[in-house]
């Protein structure tokens, strides 16, 4: 096939990259959706947004369930806020920016865009209205009872009020900015999810009375603590708080002397901060996303969130000035923006949380009980190492083995993705280490990772700095794959150690994201990591792998032919099944290969986190697959497919979900099992995911999900998050001690 030219993101700063060869990945080639016979018209698939917001309802049942502790149900009310702020920044904002340019296109399940949005609209508002019912009237009674509280402030004690108003005098004051609106002062620009007042004040020499408006600072913490103004970090049994809005409005005459308050309310704008950088015309696409950054803070509203007893002629003035229209109004009670609850979530309260768990080291790596450091090329080279994050420690495995590959003379080269890290992360510490210690290292850094473009850039320069070789992937592509490659010199020959994962060199979230992670020095595996990254960093279109599928070339279409050939098993009588376990199902193409394999007598496992556009049970098209979707403690992040291949398993790990920007726009990477008693855990696993004693919620081909987590009897099913750190536990003594 004759292969489209791409640019690559060079680091040569003066030098255009269209002028520069740009042969250095095959675009996707993107599968025919094939419709066999039986009724395959677009009703197969369900919306993929109002999944997204289904999605965002499983959250919230976490927080409405009152045998979880009463602090994690707080976590899952502030987690469902930020998920849905996203929602609108992203997927609405892009919906109603396609319908005003003219270039939105019925979805896939042929729903009209004009009718798409409003159905979501419609639906996030009731949503949204819940959530703040469930705080209101279910979580904060739950927890005055435990002595926590959100206090007003006519509730309050002279000396405490004095307290209060002394440190908001000193801490708060000086950091607010009443911006005035009048025919000298036009309205003011309102940056997306800040909270803000809307004062009205009238000139007691006039009788006049002008607006303005006051942002509620995002740099002091959202809840002050009332009991010494330090309860936020307190791990006394009573802790008392007031939501610095409210602080605020109380002293607002302070801010306008000489008038009279009149009244006030608070509102919120949430703004289309997805980003569109015109990669092809960027010459330095580090400073095409640094612009792009701050246009983003300038994106059109697409929601406004206001107090319900907002005087109706304020409501006008900000629905005109920030030109909103009615349907993207929200009406709900105080305190707005309940992701601030974060600061309650976070109390030392251990009998209000989760029992807390600490990742042990995998067994494969821990020799003793007391070692403190395992040698992870030792290990690795005696076997292959499955991980299972967070039961498995990734401080002591993947951590481990970089520190270690940066302090080992024997260590020649590494190459590291880096799509989302922490801001204090070992690994890139390690990274720079070993440059210093005059290691060849390339670090390929994804700076268009989504709300941490920012904090990316920022590690790009300083690995720079440090003298690492940056590159920021492929224009067009994210670099979304997880891997690391270490070769390191063993006597007269050069061994090239790997790790692929499913989720991101992340040493905090690592802590509660699910995922897998293989390390290995296979050979096979080796070769395939070092085309890919010569791929990422240099010229190898034509690029072939043995035991990797990549995207955007070969993901799709090997999933494809796997899911056809467990067609063809089931035609011959022989063991036949798929378990896919990813965050989303979007693509066409793998549903529809999915119902033909459905249709042919193949069982289809379907584990999704979030979205799934898939219909299961629907007769003659899907009565074989089945669709669960697990929530609780960890985010279940990681991404395994398992063929039964007509009894020889065959077993995929990697960074790829089931989504066109997966599947086309991405650099993703599967790597497969070929240890056994892997494959036989892996195969074991995505069972316990699936059984009905399982603890899930199931999809119906009506597109509601059910929660299943209780029998017959009213007991309990089986969370297979706890199962599975009693089950790491269980092995990693058994293995001490044979």
């Amino acid at each position: 096939m004759t292969t489209t030219p791409k640019q690559p993101a060079s680091q040569l700063r003066d030098v255009p990259a269209s002028k520069m060869n740009e042969d250095r990945i095959e675009p996707a080639i993107k599968s025919p959706v094939r419709h066999p016979e039986g009724d395959f018209n677009n009703e197969r698939f369900l919306d993929r947004e109002l999944s997204w917001l289904h999605f965002n309802a499983r959250v919230l049942e976490l927080a409405e369930d009152a045998s979880l502790p009463l602090l994690e149900r707080v976590n899952f009310l502030s987690i469902f806020g930020s998920n849905l702020d996203e929602f609108f920044m992203v997927r609405v904002a892009g919906l109603k920016r396609r319908i005003a340019t003219g270039m939105a296109v019925p979805a896939a399940n042929s729903m009209n865009p004009v009718d798409q949005l409003e159905l979501l609209l419609n639906s996030a508002h009731e949503l949204q209205t819940r959530h703040a019912m469930v705080f209101a009237d279910q979580v904060r009674p739950a927890l005055a009872e435990e002595g926590i509280r959100i206090t007003r402030w006519d509730e309050l004690g002279d000396t405490e009020r004095e307290t209060l108003s002394a440190w908001f005098v000193s801490q708060v004051f000086p950091v607010l900015t009443p911006l005035a609106v009048d025919p000298a002062h036009p309205f003011p620009y309102i940056s997306g999810l800040s909270l803000n007042l809307a004062v009205v004040v009238r000139n007691p020499l006039t009788g006049k009375e002008l607006f303005a408006r006051l942002k509620v600072p995002d740099t002091i913490a959202r809840l002050v603590g009332i009991d010494g103004v330090k309860a936020a970090h307190s791990s006394q049994r009573t802790a008392r708080f007031i939501p610095l809005e409210a602080l605020i409005a109380v002293h607002l005459d302070l801010l306008f002397p000489g008038m009279e308050i009149v009244e006030h309310h608070f509102f919120r704008v949430t703004r289309n901060e997805d980003l569109e950088v015109e990669e092809d015309d960027a010459e330095n696409l580090l400073q095409a996303l640094e612009k792009e950054l701050l246009r983003r803070r300038f994106g059109p509203p697409v929601r406004l969130e206001v107090v319900d007893d907002v005087n109706p002629q304020i409501l006008e003035l900000l629905v005109r000035e920030l030109n909103i229209e009615d349907d993207e109004v929200f009406r709900l009670p105080a305190p707005l923006d309940l992701r601030g609850l974060g600061v309650i979530a976070s109390l030392d309260r251990t009998e209000l949380h989760y029992t807390k768990h600490v990742g042990h080291t995998s067994r494969f790596l821990n020799e003793s009980e007391t070692a403190k450091a395992a040698n992870v090329f030792g290990a690795v080279r005696r076997r292959d190492i499955l991980l299972h994050h967070p039961y498995d420690s990734f401080s002591t495995s993947v951590q481990a083995f970089l520190e270690q590959a940066a302090a080992d003379p024997k260590v020649m080269a590494i190459k590291q993705t880096l799509y989302r890290t922490s801001g204090d992360s070992p690994i890139v510490d390690a990274l720079i280490d070993a440059a210093e210690a005059g290691k060849q290292v390339l670090a390929l850094v994804e700076i268009k990772a989504r709300f941490d473009e920012q904090a990316n850039i920022s590690w790009a320069r300083k690995l720079e700095q440090a003298g690492v070789h940056v590159v920021y992937g492929i224009v067009g592509l994210k670099t979304h794959s997880k891997l690391s490659l270490v070769v390191r010199k063993e006597g007269d020959k050069l061994r090239r150690y790997c790790h692929i994962g499913t989720g991101n060199y992340h040493p905090r979230t690592a802590r509660y994201y699910e995922d897998f992670g293989l390390l290995t020095c296979d050979e096979a595996v080796g070769e395939d990591v070092s085309r890919l990254f010569n791929q990422l960093s240099g010229y190898a279109p034509r690029s072939t792998y043995h035991r990797l599928l990549v995207a955007p070339r070969t993901v799709r279409t090997g999933l494809l032919e796997l899911i056809e050939k467990e067609i063809s098993s089931a035609a011959e009588g022989k063991d036949a099944s798929v378990y896919i376990k990813v965050n989303s199902m979007v693509d066409e193409a793998i549903i529809d290969a999915l119902y033909r394999a459905s249709q042919a007598g193949v069982k289809v496992n379907v584990i999704v986190r979030g979205i799934c556009a898939l219909r299961p049970g629907l007769p003659g098209l899907s009565e074989n697959i089945e669709v669960r979707s697990i929530l609780g403690r960890f985010l279940e992040h990681s991404r395994v497919f398992v063929f039964a291949n007509s009894g020889d398993p065959l077993v995929y790990i990697g960074s790829a979900d089931m989504m066109h920007r997966n599947l086309d726009r991405r650099v993703e990477a599967l790597v497969s099992l070929r240890d056994q008693e892997d494959i036989d855990t892996m195969t074991g696993l995505m069972k316990r995911y699936m059984d009905d004693s399982t603890m899930s919620w199931h999809l119906g081909p009506d597109g509601a999900w059910t929660r299943h987590h209780r029998d017959a009897d009213g007991n309990p099913l089986t969370d297979i998050q706890f199962w599975l750190m009693e089950e790491h536990a269980r092995r990693r003594m058994s293995g001490l001690h044979n």
